[in-house]
């Protein structure tokens, strides 16, 4: 490892700043940290100069932007052994919330410097998207059915000038249209049935919804909701709970500790915010898939 520090900067998510990168960039130099700051122009770009910059053994790498970012940047960087340490400037942050219990710019600077990264799980996914099969790893969580169809069909430019609004508009109109279709779903080798999943790594969701509490990104194990009504009112219902952590109390509702996990079916999937594919998909837990300074 050297001393130099590489931003993987996202200019286009919604909290991003030239002004906040300087001062990142001024802060890393003041500590003697050689700083290079990459700019992503495009879909895809963070993860391969993640993939480029680990050949340069860095102190440290940065994601400057959001979890999206953050999810190019680890499928860039898994089992590298390079220290991976987050800028959040998107449009919820759910892994800044998570692993950060004070959020502003200074207070992340000194942690990126002065904490210890540990190793992390990561989940990973492999379905078939555009008719090959791919694999991918995510930080946060997959959400599978209506989840993954409010966000396949969220106005990007609506995102970048509402934020969480973009989805909350794209959930709405999902579930005017709402046909789900049944899944069948292993559980480590247990077969149930359900309309929709959310698979969780830690324990938040969209913000600080709690939608799987127990999930820890440190643990070596995933957390999934699968909920069991197909009905509208079923939908509101789950929604109507949510907030108050009771979902997972609910008679149609399944909560479970899971290490494996494989979809039959057809139902949309997203992970870390962003649409992936479409099921069949098979999900596991990958134990200290990278190293995160939190």
């Amino acid at each position: 490892m050297n001393s130099s520090v590489i931003v993987i900067y996202n200019p286009t998510a919604r909290r991003a700043s030239g002004k906040t990168i300087k001062a990142a960039s001024a802060f890393f130099e003041r500590q003697g940290y050689a700083t290079e700051i990459l700019c992503t122009g495009s879909r895809g770009e963070a993860e391969a100069f993640a993939r480029r910059a680990v050949l340069k053994k860095p102190h440290l790498i940065i994601a400057a932007g959001g979890d999206g970012t953050i999810n190019e940047v680890i499928n860039g960087m898994a089992f590298s052994g390079v220290s991976l340490g987050i800028l959040p400037l998107g449009t919820t942050n759910v892994l800044a919330r998570e692993i950060y219990p004070k959020r502003d710019l200074i207070t992340i600077l000194h942690t990126l410097i002065t904490s210890q990264s540990r190793p992390i799980s990561l989940g990973r996914i492999t379905c078939l998207s555009k008719g090959v099969f791919q694999t991918r790893y995510f930080c946060l969580m997959a959400g599978v059915g209506f989840d993954g169809q409010a966000v396949r069909d969220v106005n990007l430019k609506l995102k970048k000038r509402t934020g969480p609004g973009a989805y909350i508009l794209s959930g709405l109109h999902t579930l005017l249209s709402y046909a789900p279709h049944e899944l069948t779903i292993s559980l480590d080798g247990q077969t149930v049935c359900g309309y929709a999943a959310i698979i969780g790594n830690i324990s938040r969701y969209g913000g600080d919804f709690k939608i799987t509490p127990d999930a820890r990104i440190e643990e070596t194990s995933l957390y999934v909701c699968i909920f069991q009504g197909k009905k509208r009112s079923d939908l509101l219902r789950y929604v109507g709970l949510m907030p108050f952590g009771r979902h997972i109390r609910a008679r149609d509702v399944l909560y479970r500790r899971v290490e494996e996990i494989v979809i039959c079916g057809a139902a949309p999937v997203q992970i870390d915010g962003d649409y992936l594919c479409e099921t069949p998909a098979t999900i596991t837990v990958v134990r200290n898939a990278i190293r995160l300074v939190c």
